[in-house]
């Protein structure tokens, strides 16, 4: 009876393990369709919603600056050029600074100090927005009205091809300083998976390359770099992902004026910005669908970049594996 009973219990543990292992992939696939269906959701009701905007303006819609509300005439050219303008400020401000601050961390800085820079990394990723806005509405802005603005309109804004850029009035608010915030919005955010995938190289390689007389400088743009330069890249576009999409602090600094402007000094708006200043008082059902209409654009832009991440990452694997 005790065989028969130990020959029959191999097979009940079998099909329990195999209800359990279906059980599972039921769960976890339901779980990946829930994230591809929230996405395809969102993009769907925002295109919905925004429908009356795009069927009344047409694609003119994106090349119109004008933005009227008492007149039902809206175009998204201001804050389409306001969201890429202050993202690309923060990125060219935010990328260097991060990889400093990686290379300290991971290279440079004592061990007893790396921990402490490190959590205050974190923390300053755990900073709600709104709290960055503020910062930048009464604390700098002002130090940028008084200090900087007037010296960069004086001598930056004199030159023959980039002066345009920096020639205008110094109000502390504008393009320019909501490029600032973002930067050191996005700072934790890039730094913290820089500084993870560069303590992910071997340190045998390191110490290979500093055996053969490499400096610092030499061991990371050699050796550290190539070897996560595609985990760089990902880190880096989800900072520019968060800088497309920030809306609170933003909003506290850039002005919110509807005027395309060369000069970042000047006050400029984005699409978040616009979407969280005036849907709360849309009444007019043309004047909702364009902000879900812009919000329907942010979305896309926002997929647009990330997906230029992603086929960036495919070539350079296609390539390390080359």
């Amino acid at each position: 009876m005790s065989t028969t009973a130990a020959i029959a219990s191999p097979p009940r543990n079998d099909l329990r393990d195999t209800l359990v292992d279906r059980g599972f992939r039921l769960v976890v696939s339901g779980a990946g369709l829930f994230v591809l269906l929230a996405l395809v959701g969102a993009a769907v009701s925002m295109a919905w919603g925004g429908r009356l905007a795009f069927e009344t303006f047409g694609w003119k819609f994106l090349t119109t600056q004008e933005w009227d509300v008492p007149a039902s005439n809206f175009g998204a050219l201001v804050p389409i050029y306001g969201t890429l303008v202050t993202a690309g400020i923060a990125m060219l401000i935010a990328v260097p600074v991060s990889f400093g601050i990686a290379v300290f961390l991971t290279e440079v800085a004592p061990p007893w100090l790396r921990g402490p820079v490190g959590a205050a990394i974190e923390l300053l990723a755990g900073i709600p927005s709104i709290i960055y806005g503020m910062w930048g509405l009464f604390v700098l802005a002002p130090v940028l009205a008084e200090h900087a603005y007037p010296w960069i309109n004086d001598h930056l804004g004199t030159l023959p091809v980039l002066g345009p850029l920096f020639a205008g009035p110094p109000l502390g608010i504008g393009m320019l300083t909501a490029g600032l915030v973002l930067a050191i919005m996005i700072i934790p955010f890039i730094s913290s998976v820089m500084r993870e995938v560069f303590l992910t190289v071997p340190n045998r390689l390191k110490e290979s390359a500093y055996a053969l007389g490499s400096t610092t400088w030499e061991v990371v743009w050699d050796v550290v770099l190539p070897y996560t330069r595609s985990a760089v890249i990902g880190g880096v576009f989800l900072g520019l992902g968060r800088a497309l999409g920030e809306t609170m602090a933003v909003t506290f600094v850039i002005g919110n004026a509807y005027n395309v402007s060369a000069s970042l000094l000047d006050p400029g708006t984005s699409i978040a910005s616009t979407i969280a200043n005036e849907f709360a008082e849309a009444v007019d059902p043309l004047h909702k669908s364009t902000l879900l209409a812009l919000g329907f654009l942010l979305f896309v832009l926002t997929f647009f970049v990330l997906a230029i991440a992603k086929f960036m990452l495919m070539q350079l694997k296609r390539r390390e594996g080359r």
